[in-house]
């Protein structure tokens, strides 16, 4: 699956696919790509991406930062493409991860919520909708 693909499969296209990493879909939802080795399986039913916008520079994180407080602040509900890679350790200095052979996926049924935004940190908590509870 292309990385236009995986967006477009949540409603969402991406201003610049060779740049751009989060835009809203028709349904105002965060859909954003998100590194696989940075997530973390914290409790039952639940795994939590941990990372902090510092750590990787360009026009694509200029876009993220200003979508991730909105995100946080109106918890509103983020949808992931999961990119994974085989040069991690790129990707843990701050490297470009345009050219690294990715593939991408998605979880259709993982919605996800921004839990931690402190300007550079943040964590967004990923639950399979089956197992949310409606109120």
């Amino acid at each position: 699956m292309l990385i236009s693909e995986a967006f477009k499969a949540y409603g969402a296209t991406l201003k610049n696919i060779q740049w751009s990493v989060s835009d809203f879909n028709d349904q105002d939802e965060l859909v954003v790509s998100l590194w696989d080795h940075l997530f973390e399986t914290r409790g039952k039913g639940t795994i939590t991406y941990v990372d902090k916008v510092s750590r990787w520079s360009g026009f694509g994180n200029d876009a993220f930062r200003k979508h991730l407080p909105l995100e946080y602040e109106e918890n509103r509900v983020v949808r992931a493409v999961i990119v994974k890679t085989k040069k991690t350790s790129v990707i843990d200095a701050g490297g470009s991860g345009a050219n690294l052979g990715n593939t991408f996926s998605i979880k259709k049924d993982w919605v996800g919520k921004v839990i931690r935004w402190d300007g550079d940190n943040f964590e967004i908590e990923f639950k399979q909708s089956n197992c949310i509870r409606n109120k």
